[in-house]
């Protein structure tokens, strides 16, 4: 037997599975790779710079950032990021242009470069 307490729950839970549904199309899909919409975003150029800096760390490279010129990201538990940069290389005396990897996860202040790689032409 439906009583009202019951039918007022299942009414609940399908709301919140549509909302749910509904969510991830205005967030971008979990899972999906999406431009990012303001390249410019501080965040995003820090991320950029952050990622020219933890390169130089490992690699025999002088790298100075200059910026990120396109990107995606894509969420999961936290945030991908590929991203496309421009630094100078010190040592040539000109630009390059740089594929990165960087995940991020802001809740448990986690940031990992997971790629870094010169662009070929």
């Amino acid at each position: 037997m439906w009583t009202t307490t019951n039918l007022l729950l299942i009414a609940i839970a399908i709301a919140a599975a549509v909302s749910a549904l509904a969510a991830p199309a205005a967030a971008g899909l979990v899972g999906g790779w999406q431009p990012i919409p303001d390249i410019n975003d501080p965040h995003v150029q820090e991320l950029g710079s952050w990622a020219v800096a933890e390169h130089t760390k490992v690699a025999n490279e002088r790298l100075q950032f200059v910026k990120v010129v396109s990107g995606e990201q894509q969420v999961v538990s936290g945030m991908n990021y590929r991203l496309v940069i421009d630094a100078a290389n010190q040592l040539a005396g000109r630009d390059f242009r740089y594929d990165a990897a960087v995940y991020e996860q802001s809740w448990t202040n986690t940031r990992k470069l997971v790629s870094f790689t010169q662009e070929r032409k």
